[in-house]
């Protein structure tokens, strides 16, 4: 099978680069190019490749991956929690440095809710360190392309990271909300 190529080794993309991003499920051809992906997406945390070829095996259905021309620039990781059926909760958003600027992460979250698979999901739920400020504004463009609020609350304290040093994370709800598709024109 063709191996992806991971942005980083290709040429720079031109931020006007519009259009030819296509939003698929992952596949375990994809773990090693997802890995290297959310290595050049610090300060995320960056798990094995193994977590990623498990994510792209398991859980496809509710993870996307961003390619342009063929290079993987972007992958959301998410999970429907056992006892949430109606909630889609987003683990990482990843865009590679070159991608960025374009509301990528947001295209892909929306793309994800639009999957006729996740027709049930009502809620999107994901943590977020106080500081991130860029991904507070992602989800809050898409609490408004769904028309749904955003709560946030607490969640992770740091003292529950143990001596690891991790910042507090931050629980973000946003919905009851429609399916993309269903509020009538909502661009991904």
């Amino acid at each position: 099978m063709r191996r992806l190529l991971l942005i980083a080794t290709e040429p720079k993309l031109r931020r006007t680069d519009r259009g030819s991003v296509e939003f698929i499920p992952p596949t375990i051809e994809h773990g090693a190019d997802i890995h290297a992906l959310i290595r050049a997406c610090r300060p995320l945390d960056v798990n094995s490749t193994y977590a990623y070829l498990l994510l792209a095996h398991h859980f496809a259905e509710t993870c996307v991956l961003a390619l342009e021309e063929g290079r993987v620039v972007g992958f959301v990781s998410a999970y429907v929690p056992p006892r949430q059926n109606d909630t889609l909760f987003v683990w990482q958003v990843a865009v590679h440095p070159d991608a960025r600027g374009r509301g990528l992460g947001r295209r892909m979250l929306l793309a994800l809710l639009a999957r006729e698979s996740l027709s049930h999901i009502t809620r999107l739920e994901t943590t977020v360190s106080p500081g991130n400020e860029a991904s507070r504004a992602m989800f809050r463009a898409v609490a408004r392309a769904v028309g749904a609020s955003l709560e946030e609350r607490t969640f992770f304290t740091p003292e529950m990271f143990g001596s690891e040093g991790h910042d507090e994370e931050r629980l973000l709800v946003i919905g009851p909300f429609k399916k993309p598709a269903e509020k009538g024109g909502t661009t991904i």
